[in-house]
């Protein structure tokens, strides 16, 4: 399909399109609407896997421990996950059809300079995550170094850990496909290991702790689906990023496969793991966890391993593009400049701080609250595609910065704040309280304020 097959029938005059790419290479990643699909089902599968390896989801498991028992835990993860692969296909179909990414994606919404408000939402805490999750990494391997070889000395880690993530970051999507191919098999088999020897040392104490327990399932069982379902809410609004990788010939009801089944297995090792050893043990700090789960030696070493490649498999993909192609497009960086910055950037997070015992409640409040910038988003991003869009989109004035999407959309910004007040008001399950207020608020204000018929007229 050619830029002007795309456009054909909605007015394109292709000044203002982007030569479409058509090949690339390592690292030359373009907002231009992208031709080359790189990503193949199962690559694309693998690469899902391999990025909701998330030692958040360990966090949210052990801060479910006293509420909801085990089973409940199980419901909420694979409620969360269903939703979350819904969500996935509904939004990255602009980014499928069209080879856009986010950035472009939400200014016929927001319009060029409102732009910059998602892109903020989205590179904030894939940034805070990069940081967070860069510390857990260097903390297995440190534990790696002081098992092996008596050395310890986790700063240094830290710094050499983060440098290897951004040279990894630079090579773009070619990168990321192999990386993830090859690296989810070891995941897969880390993560059962885990699981198995997790019940197989503490199985009295899940038992008497997590399934004997009656646990609730009013609001915070729902709250815990949105927890669960908080960590993707970000990859849900720039899914359009990764989208435009996979192969045109996937349709929608094979998206949603594949992103249930490679989000679901991740999350439910992870989020049950968390759950069973904080409940058996009280601690929290996934490092102790799992250096007092394992006794020997060699299974420590490999188990520590996993946890920091999931760390580099997870960071690059979720916590690197994003917020790098919102460099490229504020400050017009090239991709491999936009991705140094974002790593040197998480240095700023102060990782050493969010993973401490103290911490893992405050990091659920974190996720609850820049959830609720998310549904909105999410709500006028789907709303503006499918309702008044009827998914066709102009690509000239996509790309037109001085066109009919210039400045800001009035009507995008103030559903925003009603969804975000929505959400806040009901903290708990943030995400799915704001999606009706923001979507019906823009649905309304794009049909009858007359400053916001230019986004939609023309």
């Amino acid at each position: 399909m050619t830029i002007s097959d795309t456009n054909k029938g909605v007015g394109s005059k292709e000044d203002h399109v982007p030569h479409a790419i058509d090949k690339k290479g390592l690292g030359e990643e373009s907002l231009a609407p992208q031709e080359t699909r790189i990503m193949d089902p199962w690559s694309y599968l693998f690469a899902w896997l391999g990025g909701c390896v998330s030692i958040g989801t360990f966090t949210i498991g052990s801060g479910l421990v006293g509420t909801l028992n085990l089973l409940q835990v199980f419901i909420a993860i694979a409620i969360g996950c269903t939703v979350i692969g819904v969500a996935l296909m509904i939004n990255g179909a602009a980014g499928h059809k069209y080879g856009i990414p986010m950035m472009v994606q939400v200014r016929s919404a927001f319009g060029f300079t409102g732009s910059r408000i998602p892109a903020l939402v989205r590179s904030v805490p894939a940034i805070v995550w990069f940081g967070f999750q860069s510390w857990i990494g260097a903390g297995a391997l440190n534990l790696v170094s002081e098992t092996l070889f008596g050395y310890s000395n986790i700063v240094v880690f830290f710094i050499g850990f983060q440098s290897l993530q951004i040279f990894l970051s630079v090579l773009g999507f070619h990168g990321i496909k192999w990386l993830e191919n090859i690296g989810s098999v070891f995941i897969i088999g880390s993560l059962i290991y885990m699981f198995v020897s997790v019940i197989g040392k503490y199985g009295d104490e899940i038992s008497t702790n997590l399934v004997n327990v009656e646990g609730t399932w009013g609001a915070p069982f729902w709250g815990a689906t949105m927890l669960f379902l908080g960590i993707y809410a970000t990859m849900m609004l720039n899914v359009s990023d990764y989208s435009r990788e996979l192969r045109r010939s996937v349709g929608r009801t094979r998206q949603v496969v594949i992103y249930a089944n490679s989000i679901l297995p991740a999350t439910l090792f992870m989020g049950l793991i968390g759950l069973m050893v904080s409940g058996a043990t009280g601690e929290v700090d996934p490092i102790r966890v799992f250096s007092n789960a394992v006794d020997n030696k060699l299974l420590l070493v490999i188990t520590l391993l996993f946890i920091a490649f999931a760390q580099v498999t997870t960071n690059i993909l979720n916590n690197v593009v994003p917020p790098a192609y919102a460099l490229m497009d504020v400050f017009k960086l090239n991709y491999k400049t936009s991705a140094v910055l974002v790593g040197l950037l998480a240095f700023a997070t102060f990782p050493w701080e969010l993973v401490k015992d103290e911490s893992a409640a405050g990091l659920n409040l974190f996720i609850q609250t820049y959830s609720a910038f998310l549904g909105p988003i999410f709500a006028i991003l789907v709303v503006d595609y499918y309702v008044l869009r009827r998914q066709v989109l102009d690509l000239d004035k996509l790309y037109d910065e001085t066109g009919d999407y210039k400045g800001f959309n009035p009507a995008a910004l103030i559903a925003m704040v009603v969804g975000i007040a929505a959400a806040l008001t009901f903290s708990s399950v943030s995400w799915y309280a704001s999606l009706i207020p923001a979507g019906l608020t823009y649905y309304l204000l794009m049909r009858h304020m007359p400053a916001a018929r230019r986004f939609l007229d023309g």
